[in-house]
């Protein structure tokens, strides 16, 4: 039986949610992943529907879940379904849902920094980081995170905030009960996927690892 999963797409359209949905389709289907796209928020209404997916992935930056949507969302993945995305689709989404982004495992704070920066890989011989150059530069805004703790940070970069430097976490997994949750900052605009293929690639083996 085949793996399915749930791309939700919309918000703030600066982010290109509809292209970055079709580009999440094309990859997943390539690697034999039933999707179905939804351009509302209406698929997350109903818990046991959701729990029939094998990974859902959030391409809705900002906008508001219904208690009812987030309570869904959160027991789907808690009991096994994936949960992956990234940028603004799914670290700046829901800002006040307090239960997703503990989900998320951190939140969007601001991005006062657009331009060159560095990435660093923190773990080399993790199955996901295996393809990725040990460090490289990236050319968009720089995420400013709030993060959980407990994540498991696979890439970061150093954050120059007045005089002061900081690691920041860039691409991360956790789990939710027994759900697998990967998320990454990388990628304001589609066409940096283009510039950077191995970050695409990187982004769809997260989703690979997160779903059921």
């Amino acid at each position: 039986m085949s793996k399915r999963a749930l791309v939700f797409y919309g918000g703030w359209e600066g982010h290109s949610p509809d292209q970055i949905a079709k580009r999440f389709e094309t990859s997943l289907m390539a690697c034999g992943i039933e999707v179905i796209l939804s351009s509302s928020l209406d698929c997350l209404n109903d818990e046991d529907t959701l729990k029939q997916y094998d990974l859902i992935i959030p391409c809705w930056t900002m906008g508001e879940l219904s208690q009812q949507q987030e309570a869904a969302l959160c027991a789907a993945v808690r009991s096994g379904v994936g949960l992956a995305g990234a940028h603004g689709g799914m670290g700046d989404a829901f800002r006040s849902a307090a239960e997703y982004n503990y989900m998320v495992g951190g939140q969007f704070v601001s991005h006062p920094q657009v331009g060159e920066y560095v990435v660093r890989v923190v773990q080399a011989e993790h199955p996901l980081t295996e393809l990725l150059p040990v460090e490289f530069k990236y050319d968009s805004e720089q995420y400013y995170l709030h993060v959980d703790p407990k994540i498991d940070v696979l890439l970061e970069t150093d954050y120059n905030q007045d005089g002061e430097v900081v690691a920041m976490p860039v691409a991360w997994t956790k789990t939710w009960g027994v759900g697998r949750v990967f998320y990454c900052s990388l990628g304001h605009a589609p066409e940096e996927y283009d510039t950077h293929p191995y970050v695409w690639d990187f982004i769809i083996k997260g989703a690979g690892w997160a779903c059921r």
